[in-house]
C-alpha cells in the first residue's frame, strides 16, 4: 500500500516501555492497523479518549494495536513513576511508550494533546486526528478501514492475537487513588459514627470514615458503571469530587460524567443529572432544565452553597467551565452555566468572557462571598465573586498566569508558582475583615501550599515529624480538608491513603490506608 509517509520507527534506545513485557517495533507489528496515542496524563481530554480506545481494543481484538505514547507537559510528567500510578488509576491496559523528551511527538508532527495518529499494516502514516473523537464515528470508520486491509489480505485476521500487556496491580487496601475528602455535617443514619466522607476513585466508591479514620460505610458496588439503587448495589465510576449537606452526600461521578445524590437516611443513590456520555459546552448564562438528559463532562468537584434547594455549584473539568445546579422542589433540576465558554485559558474579568482551564477543586468562602478554585491546567488558584446580580460577578487569578507557566516558587504571590493544583480549602482564622489563607494541594509539586491574601505571600507547608514505622513524601495530593486551625487532612493520592496533619504539634500520620 502507498501511504502518506513511512511511519518513524517507536522502538528507539532510551524510550520506556510499560504495560508490555518489552519494546514493540513497527516491523513486529506489520499486518495490524496501529493507533498510536499521543496524550499526556494531566489532559482531561487524553482521559476522555481513553474509554474511545477501550472500545475499539474490543471492537478489533488482535487487528489494531492502540499504543500510547506519553509526551509530558508538566516537569512532574516526566517521572516515569508518576506516569505508572497514572496508568494504574486510569487502567490503561495497552502499551504505553514513556517519551519525556518528546521525540516521537516531534517525528511525527503532533501538535496537541491528545492525538491519534493511524499506521497502516505495512508501515505508513494514513491519518493524524486531534481531539477527541466521536466514538461511534471512529469505530465506524476504522471497521471500513480495516475492511478493505482484509480485503487486499494486508491484515489476516487467523495470523494475529492480541500482544500481551502486564497485569494491573490489585489495590487491596480501604482507599484506591482517593479524590477529594470533605466533612459530613450531619452523620448519616446508615453510619451514625461517620464524620467524614472520601471519593474513593480507584475503587469507585465513596468512603465513610470516623473521627479515627476507621471505615464506617462503603457506598457503592464496587463495579464501574451508573446505576441508582440502595447503597450496596449502586455504581459510580472513578468519583473525584463530593461535598454534604444536612441532607445529602453529592458526587462529582466524574468517569460517568455525572452528578449524583446519596441520601443520608438510608444511603438510596440517584442522579442529579449526567447520562454517562461525556457532554459539550453549555453557554454561560444558558438555563437548562434537565433530568438525566444533561450530559456532565468530567465534574471533578461540587460545592454546595445552601441546604434549602440546594444550589451546588460544579466544577465541570471537561468543558473548562463552572456550573450551578437548583434542585427543585418537586425534584427537578435545573442548571446554568456560570462562568466559563468553554475555550481553556486564563482569562479574568467578567462571567460572559472570562476563561477556565480544567478546573477540579472547590470551597466557598460564605462570609465573604468567594468561591474559590483550582484551575488546574494553568497551575492557578482563582477565584469568583459572588454577587446578588450575577452580571456583576467576577472572576480573578490569585496565583497563575497561563498554561505553559508553572514551577514550585514561594515568596511574593505575584511571583509564585504552582504545579497543577487539584483541591483548595479555606484555613480557619480569626480575621473576618481580611480574605481567609488558604491551603492547596499542589498536585504535581506533591506538597500543600499556605496562600496567605492579606500578607500577599505563599509558601509550603512543612508537615513536621513522621509518626508512621514507614514514612514516605506525598504522592500527587488531589484533596484537602482544614477541619480547624491545628488539624489538615489530606488526600494522598498516588500512596492509596489520608494522611492526618497536626499542625499546632508539627507531626503528622496515616489517618486511613
Amino acid at each position: 500500500m502507498i501511504g502518506l509517509s513511512r511511519a518513524p520507527e517507536i522502538d528507539r534506545p532510551g524510550l520506556m516501555w510499560l504495560n508490555s513485557p518489552s519494546p514493540l517495533s513497527l516491523q513486529s507489528l506489520r499486518g495490524r492497523l496501529v493507533i498510536l496515542d499521543f496524550w499526556t496524563f494531566c489532559c482531561i481530554n487524553c482521559m476522555h479518549v481513553l474509554p474511545t480506545l477501550h472500545q475499539v481494543e474490543e471492537a478489533f481484538p488482535g487487528l489494531v494495536q492502540v499504543i500510547g505514547v506519553h509526551s509530558p507537559k508538566f516537569s512532574a510528567e516526566h517521572d516515569s513513576a508518576n506516569v505508572r500510578a497514572a496508568i494504574d488509576r486510569y487502567q490503561i491496559r495497552h502499551p504505553v511508550i514513556h517519551d519525556p523528551d518528546m521525540q516521537l511527538w516531534q517525528e511525527y508532527a503532533v501538535r496537541a494533546w491528545p492525538t491519534l495518529v493511524l499506521v497502516s499494516p505495512d508501515g505508513y502514516v494514513i491519518g493524524q486526528v486531534s481531539g477527541e473523537p466521536d466514538p461511534e464515528r471512529l469505530i465506524q470508520g476504522l471497521g471500513a478501514i480495516l475492511h478493505g486491509f482484509v480485503e487486499r489480505r494486508e491484515i489476516v485476521p487467523a495470523d494475529l492475537l492480541p500482544f500481551p500487556v502486564e497485569d494491573a496491580p490489585m489495590l487491596d487496601g480501604a482507599l484506591a487513588f482517593p479524590g477529594k475528602i470533605k466533612p459530613l455535617p450531619v452523620p448519616p443514619a446508615f453510619a451514625n459514627r461517620a464524620r467524614w466522607a472520601v471519593a474513593d476513585a480507584g475503587h469507585h466508591q465513596i468512603v465513610l470514615l470516623d473521627q479515627d479514620g476507621a471505615v464506617c460505610a462503603r457506598l457503592g458496588s464496587g463495579q464501574a458503571a451508573l446505576q441508582d439503587g440502595t447503597m450496596g448495589k449502586a455504581c459510580f465510576r472513578s468519583p473525584q469530587g463530593l461535598v454534604a449537606d444536612s441532607h445529602a452526600l453529592y458526587v462529582a461521578d466524574t468517569g460517568n460524567h455525572a452528578l449524583r445524590r446519596i441520601d443520608l437516611a438510608d444511603g438510596t443513590v440517584s442522579t442529579l443529572a449526567g447520562s454517562g456520555r461525556r457532554g459539550g459546552v453549555i453557554r454561560t448564562g444558558e438555563q437548562v432544565a434537565v433530568g438525566d438528559r444533561l450530559e456532565l463532562a468530567s465534574p471533578w468537584d461540587v460545592e454546595v452553597v445552601a441546604s434549602a434547594g440546594p444550589l451546588l455549584y460544579v466544577a465541570n473539568a471537561g468543558t473548562h467551565q463552572l456550573l450551578g445546579l437548583q434542585v427543585q422542589p418537586d425534584g427537578g433540576v435545573q442548571v446554568v452555566a456560570v462562568v466559563g465558554t468553554g475555550g481553556e485559558n486564563i482569562v479574568d474579568g467578567p462571567v460572559e468572557t472570562a476563561l477556565l482551564a480544567q478546573p477540579s477543586g472547590l470551597v466557598l468562602d460564605r462570609q465573604r462571598g468567594i468561591l474559590w478554585f483550582a484551575d488546574s491546567e494553568t497551575s492557578a488558584l482563582r477565584g469568583l465573586t459572588l454577587e446578588a446580580d450575577a452580571d456583576r460577578q467576577q472572576v480573578f487569578t490569585m496565583i497563575g498566569r497561563g498554561l505553559f507557566e508553572f514551577g514550585h516558587r514561594d515568596g511574593e504571590i505575584r511571583q509564585a508558582q504552582l504545579q497543577h493544583p487539584l483541591g483548595v480549602c479555606l484555613l480557619p482564622d480569626e480575621q473576618p475583615d481580611q480574605l481567609a489563607s488558604l491551603l492547596v494541594a499542589d498536585s504535581y509539586n506533591a506538597v500543600l501550599r499556605h496562600v496567605i491574601p492579606h500578607q500577599q505571600q505563599v509558601s509550603t507547608l512543612d508537615l513536621g515529624q513522621c509518626l508512621d514505622p514507614l514514612c514516605r513524601p506525598l504522592g500527587e495530593p488531589a484533596g484537602v480538608w482544614a477541619e480547624n486551625a491545628r488539624r489538615v487532612l489530606i488526600s494522598d493520592t498516588n500512596n492509596h491513603r489520608i494522611v492526618s496533619v497536626d499542625l499546632a504539634a508539627g507531626v503528622y500520620r496515616v489517618f486511613c490506608q
